[in-house]
């Protein structure tokens, strides 16, 4: 599918300094030049099987933790681990949480796991975060995402304190890293503060580290987001809306993933109007930070949308909205084309410049007083977000359309 010591060298001056000089260098014996240090980098770390590069991490992560001395249970919640590249909890991440469950259980008996619940949180236990994220094992910014990067974190809520990591790398062979339900339906895709700050709590710190105060402060509300994710994802749409609007009314309730689930819940719902409404709220939050992306799925190699209505079928009242959206902001918006890195470079160059100019007619109909305002653009597979180029549902946001708000 078409869809990286110094020497210091003297000139004496006449014959007799030059004998003295000649003399006093037979005589003295060479200092020795100081070691050279390498300036090769250390080779990146070898990516083992993902079953054993999870084992791996998390032993580190239990073995070493600083807990209190004795034998009273430490109690352990888990913060859903997620993709740090995309937000999204998937497969993946869902298998990596229960094998970490099986294995305290088995081996770390001091440890009592509790749901990830409000009543749990009061309890002031400890908290598990992680990521899982598909990088260049050698570190090239545009290289292939060839390995998986596992961090896992111990976060004591009772003291405020990291008190232990767990890291390691993963082969990408038989990694399902395909997003769960809620994320796999989510239409948008922005920059989240309330993710940025759980993959800063678990990337970002060491052990002794304190705690960021957005995330104890915002957990709570994190707890009701599971709850509704887990609901939606189980096709319980009335419960889970009924999560994603309890919990935008808490603190750190205005995120993204929020957002999009009352739209996804309302829509299943059929709730239209409701639908509508959410849409037009989440439109908004991505423009309010400047870059809108959205999910509009292609047919292969082509600038026309999939044929499938349960996938399209909401399409024309995204790019309205869009539209409106973009109207009341009275800003220029940049239409930008993605594809996956996949294909040759040419080709989807070319492709995400159309599938951009394609949506840059559709909004300039819905909104004819906005085509001055728009400007098409195609950058290929350069601004990946996922980068395996698997061209599945894995890396879906790879193949999307931004809107680039800025002052015209």
């Amino acid at each position: 599918m078409i869809d990286r010591g110094p020497i210091v060298t003297c000139f004496a001056i006449g014959f007799l300094m030059t004998s003295i000089q000649a003399c006093y260098a037979q005589a003295t014996p060479p200092t020795p030049s100081p070691p050279q240090a390498s300036s090769a980098p250390p080779p990146p770390p070898t990516p083992i099987p993902f079953d054993d590069a999870l084992l791996r991490a998390a032993n580190d992560l239990f073995s070493k933790a600083t807990v209190p001395a004795g034998s009273d249970k430490v109690e352990l919640v888990i913060d859903p681990l997620i993709d740090a590249a995309t937000g999204a909890q998937s497969a993946a991440t869902r298998l990596m949480q229960e094998r970490i469950k099986d294995l305290v259980a088995k081996s770390y008996p001091r440890f009592a796991v509790l749901p990830f619940s409000s009543e749990a949180l009061s309890r002031a236990p400890v908290v598990l975060i992680g990521t899982f994220t598909a990088i260049n094992n050698a570190g090239a910014p545009d290289g292939v995402r060839d390995a998986y990067r596992i961090c896992l974190a111990l976060a004591d809520l009772r003291s405020k304190i990291i008190v232990s990591k767990g890291v390691a790398r993963a082969k990408p062979d038989g990694v399902k890293a395909d997003p769960t339900p809620a994320f796999a339906d989510a239409p948008i895709w922005s920059n989240d503060p309330a993710i940025a700050v759980y993959i800063k709590t678990c990337q970002g710190t060491k052990p002794g580290d304190p705690i960021d105060p957005l995330y104890v402060e915002r957990i709570a509300t994190s707890a009701f987001v599971s709850d509704a994710i887990l609901e939606y994802d189980d096709k319980r749409y009335r419960e889970a809306l009924a999560f994603y609007r309890t919990a935008r009314q808490m603190s750190g309730g205005d995120q993204l993933r929020v957002h999009s689930g009352i739209y996804l819940s309302s829509w299943k719902l059929n709730r239209r109007t409701d639908a509508t409404e959410a849409f037009g709220s989440l439109v908004k939050y991505g423009l309010v930070a400047n870059k809108l992306s959205v999910r509009l799925l292609f047919k292969p190699g082509t600038t026309q949308f999939l044929d499938d209505q349960n996938i399209t079928g909401p399409y024309p009242m995204w790019l309205s909205q869009i539209a409106t959206q973009a109207m009341q902001n009275d800003s220029c918006v940049d239409v930008v084309g993605h594809t996956s890195n996949t294909g040759p470079a040419q080709i989807n160059e070319r492709l995400s410049v159309l599938r951009a100019q394609f949506i840059k007619d559709l909004l300039q109909s819905a909104s004819p007083s906005l085509a001055d305002r728009l400007k098409a653009v195609g950058v290929g597979s350069r601004e990946s977000i996922v980068g395996t180029g698997r061209d599945d549902a894995s890396d879906a946001i790879d193949r999307r359309v931004d809107f680039n708000v800025h002052r015209c």
